[in-house]
């Protein structure tokens, strides 16, 4: 009889990989999931399309694609200055499944292998990786970080002829690094009864995140490690046993610290020290504590650097926070009924998506002791939303001093929204009951 842990990680990885939509998934209880018409359809794509979470035992739930059009359209076309709906990003070539944004550039990935790049809400150029889903987009000055399922780092570079044109410029672990550390047997480790040099991932990477000063990636992978990499020559410079399952996402926050967050149901804190050395400098990182123990899987991190916070999504659809120093816990924050797959934090506001097809927006009360409050329920995806960005509007554009965030969410339905949010907009209590009606339906 396999463990209660393997059978969620198993869940898990189904929920996230569009080749195995066809097995058979059970829920808790050992008993089969109800199947889904294959010719159900979806508002952003056809036939045959249908989302893989959409199987899964955290999205139990029927999509209509009438309602969702209308909340759309009536969201989009609402005359309240708070926050808007500009406008629906769609290529129907695979299912988001990150996101990153820039000034006027977004970049989208999909398990259709394919990056797209859009500038001012318009398609712009793309590039194509050879093979895995691209599931974590980071940028980093002219670079451009990928990690795919294959357990690959891929980076790119735009031509400087061309601006249009994007070149691989390398792959993580180089094949120099590989073949090198392959020589030497200490080099080896072997984790899940796979066994490779420890430089490279044994399983698909999961979240990229770069440290404060851009010198450093991390790669948190579902092999249970996260990788740290020198951007300035591609080195692998430590790796990190983790966890005791999944790690699903990694953020690089305040005071040197790294957070970890794992299907174990734990957050940890890594400290990290950076030692000088004749070729440059080496890091040691270091488990500090470890934030939360839950029966459910940790899914998503944010940060934010200017209030010293951390945020942790799960699999039970709550939001977690630790704030200060000290990373004191602080309140629990209910918005959802499924997972919450992505988080996003910018400002005082923080955004969290769901596998119910929703995003909640919090903004945190300084004056109320640093309490949150849900300013609105944006709806209008038709699948789970798997991933966000978050990029402050330019001042010239936002309404007097106020400051104002351009949010990008990515769903299973194929398709990208774009949203306006202003960070002191009034709580949309009527929005807020009606998404919590829907989802109830």
């Amino acid at each position: 009889m396999k463990p209660a842990r393997s059978k969620l990680e198993e869940l898990w990885r189904l929920s996230d990989a569009e080749n195995e939509i066809q097995r058979q998934l059970f829920n808790a209880d050992g008993q089969p999931l109800p199947t889904i018409d294959d010719n159900v359809n979806s508002s952003f794509s056809n036939v045959g399309s249908i989302s893989p979470l959409n199987k899964s035992p955290w999205s139990e739930h029927e999509s209509s694609s009438a309602i969702d059009e209308e909340e759309n359209r009536l969201f989009a076309s609402s005359s309240s200055p708070k926050t808007n709906l500009v406008c629906s990003l769609v290529r129907k070539e695979g299912h988001i499944y990150s996101l990153a944004a820039s000034g006027d550039l977004l970049y989208t990935g999909s398990d259709s292998k394919n990056i797209r790049v859009w500038k001012n809400q318009k398609e712009f150029s793309g590039f194509k990786s050879n093979s895995g889903l691209v599931k974590s987009i980071i940028l980093s000055n002219d670079k451009i970080f990928t990690g795919h399922q294959d357990g690959k780092i891929r980076i790119w570079k735009v031509s400087e002829k061309n601006q249009n044109l994007f070149k691989r410029i390398g792959t993580l672990p180089t094949l120099k690094a590989y073949l090198k550390s392959s020589m030497n047997p200490n080099n080896y480790v072997e984790i899940r009864r796979k066994r490779s040099v420890w430089i490279k991932h044994l399983d698909s990477i999961s979240s990229l995140a770069l440290s404060e000063d851009g010198t450093l990636l991390y790669s948190a992978s579902w092999d249970r490690s996260f990788k740290v990499w020198r951007v300035g020559d591609f080195k692998c410079l430590e790796s990190i046993q983790a966890h005791d399952d999944a790690v699903n996402s990694i953020v690089v926050g305040f005071n040197g610290l790294v957070f970890s967050g794992s299907a174990d149901g734990k957050v940890k804190v890594w400290r990290r020290e950076k030692q000088a050395t004749k070729k440059g400098f080496k890091t040691k990182h270091s488990l500090m504590k470890t934030l939360a123990t839950k029966d459910c899987a940790i899914t998503s991190l944010a940060i934010n650097v200017e209030s010293m916070q951390v945020y942790s999504g799960s699999s039970d659809g709550l939001v977690n926070f630790w704030a200060g120093s000290e990373l004191q816990h602080g309140e629990v924050l209910r918005g959802h009924k499924l997972a919450v797959l992505c988080l996003a934090a910018a400002g005082k506001l923080v955004f969290s998506g769901s596998a119910d097809m929703t995003i909640c927006v919090w903004r945190r009360v300084v004056e109320a002791g640093g309490e949150h409050v849900c300013l609105a329920m944006l709806t209008g995806h038709a699948g789970p939303v798997k991933c966000l960005a978050v990029e402050e509007e330019e001042k010239e554009a936002s309404a007097g001093s106020e400051r104002r965030w351009v949010l990008y969410s990515g769903s299973l339905d194929r398709s990208v929204k774009v949203w306006k949010v202003p960070e002191h907009a009034k709580p949309n209590n009527t929005q807020i009951r009606n998404a919590h009606n829907n989802e109830s339906v």
